[in-house]
């Protein structure tokens, strides 16, 4: 199967997405009500598509078994070795091969980096759940992922048999997105700002949200990191593309690294927050609205949080930075529809506030 392009199959999702259509799919298979068709995520590599899937069996509590058939270098690793008792020659399934009864998931990683043979052994798999040798226990269900075909990948084409056998659904990096799980992470919070800035530079072919994770992981321990600027440089060199480590370079120069984090928005002292922040918003070349919509995200996904209940002194910090003259008008509608629309009751209380209603209004 060739094109002029890579081939990803199905709808194009985020990560939130593509757990809704997987928990979607699954429900009835998982409780064993209905049919449990495999479902295959494709993706360019490290989107965090092996990730994601752990984190919904886990967050499900469900069983979670993982193999990568690009290891398997013969039939034997698929179906189990040969065993003979009385007479009759059985198998002996490979230890990878849940056995214990669902509710789970058994993930067949990097699917299309297999040989051609094992893809073809894998099909009555994909069909119906089985092979000669053994067969998945009640409420398993299967869940793929593969790299695009028709790109620089190393990948084996699939069939329209071996396609049919299965759900598709193509997975898509949206920053806002990562960036809400990296703040669940403890991900560095200068990490989780670059890519808030620059969210374009998640699309190279070393820079992905897996070598950026890597990256920011390297740097965490690190308080000052213009004082350390080759070592920066050099690991930012060893992970990511060059035009992206040039990026965080120039970001560190910038003092983006010094963005006013949500803390200090909602726990300070709100004059001098506000002060901060105005001088942040300006230079020599006029409004930077890239700083205050790093700023404004990182603020929504702080508050957001299901655990996040504001003090008083929370509360109001968080109309004073709505109502704030320096924050445009369409940052502040968007900031406050999403927090309508997802923060806990408490926040939600806490805005309403009759000047901000009318700067709201105001902007529609």
């Amino acid at each position: 199967m060739s094109s002029s392009g890579p081939a990803l199959f199905g709808a194009k999702l985020t990560a939130d997405g593509v757990q809704r259509f997987i928990e979607r799919v699954t429900a009835n298979a998982i409780d064993g009500t209905g049919e449990r068709t495999p479902i295959c995520i494709w993706g360019v590599h490290g989107i965090g598509k092996t990730a994601l899937v752990e984190e919904i069996a886990s967050a499900n509590s469900w069983k979670f078994a993982y193999v990568a058939p690009a290891q398997f270098e013969e039939m034997g690793d698929l179906h189990g070795l040969p065993v003979v008792e009385a007479n009759t020659t059985t198998f002996a399934a490979p230890d990878w091969v849940p056995t214990e009864p669902g509710p789970g998931i058994l993930l067949l990683d990097d699917f299309n980096r297999a040989d051609d043979r094992i893809l073809r052994g894998i099909m009555q798999l994909l069909q119906r759940g089985e092979l000669v040798s053994w067969s998945l226990p009640p409420q398993w269900h299967i869940v793929v992922t593969a790299n695009p075909e028709g790109a620089d990948y190393s990948v084996t084409p699939l069939d329209d048999a071996m396609l049919t056998r299965m759900l598709h659904v193509s997975m898509e990096f949206e920053h806002q997105v990562w960036a809400r799980w990296a703040v669940e992470a403890g991900v560095d919070e200068r990490g989780i700002a670059f890519v808030l800035t620059y969210p374009e530079m998640v699309t190279g072919s070393r820079t992905t949200p897996r070598s950026l994770t890597h990256f920011f992981q390297q740097i965490s321990p690190i308080d000052d990191l213009r004082a350390n600027w080759d070592h920066v440089h050099a690991l930012a060199l060893s992970a990511l593309d060059p035009e992206a480590a040039t990026a965080f370079m120039s970001f560190v120069n910038d003092d983006l690294n010094e963005l006013v984090s949500p803390s200090q928005i909602l726990d300070g002292e709100w004059t001098a927050t506000e002060d901060r922040i105005r001088e942040l918003a300006h230079d020599e070349n006029g409004i930077r609205l890239d700083r205050l919509n790093a700023m404004t995200v990182r603020l929504y996904l702080a508050v957001a949080k299901d655990d996040f209940a504001p003090t008083t002194h929370q509360g109001t910090n968080l109309v004073s930075f709505l109502t704030s003259t320096v924050l445009p008008a369409d940052l502040r509608l968007t900031l406050h529809r999403d927090l309508v629309n997802n923060a806990g009751e408490e926040v939600v209380v806490v805005m309403r506030d009759r000047a901000l209603a009318e700067l709201t209004l105001g902007s529609m």
